[in-house]
């Protein structure tokens, strides 16, 4: 069912979709797909990869001291998340991939540059949307 494909250019929120929507499909799931339970399956794969986090404390970027087996694991993790959150996007009829592009556009309004360079704090501006930030 899964190629190989070489370099992150080759694989897009469409294709990943598409395959989980034809995974689905091919189980008879689609009547288990409903909103609310894929978004709990996703909190609870969610649960399972803060597991893998909590605790190690603070972790470098890169992972440099994980053996080679925690990051494939915690790979796996990372893609059960995104495997259900672009399947709840799609049940949703959600453009996951517009609306993330639209919220990284809000937030650049939300957190201006000159308020928010090198700083952790949120501030409140005239720009404030009201949601959270990504």
């Amino acid at each position: 069912m899964t190629e190989d494909f070489e370099g992150d250019a080759s694989v897009t929120l469409g294709l990943l979709k598409n395959k989980m929507a034809e995974f689905a499909k091919e189980r008879d799931w689609d009547r288990f797909h409903s909103p609310r339970n894929l978004l709990l399956a996703l909190v609870g794969e969610v649960g399972e990869l803060s597991e893998i986090f909590q605790w190690r404390g603070e972790v470098p970027k890169g992972l440099p001291d994980w053996k080679e087996e925690d990051k494939v694991h915690l790979g796996e993790e990372l893609s059960d998340v995104l495997l259900y959150l672009v399947r709840l996007s799609d049940i949703c009829g959600i453009d996951l991939g517009k609306a993330a592009l639209r919220k990284v556009d809000l937030n650049a309004l939300k957190y201006p540059v000159s308020l928010s360079k090198a700083a952790s704090k949120k501030h409140n501006n005239s720009n404030n949307t009201g949601s959270d930030s990504a």
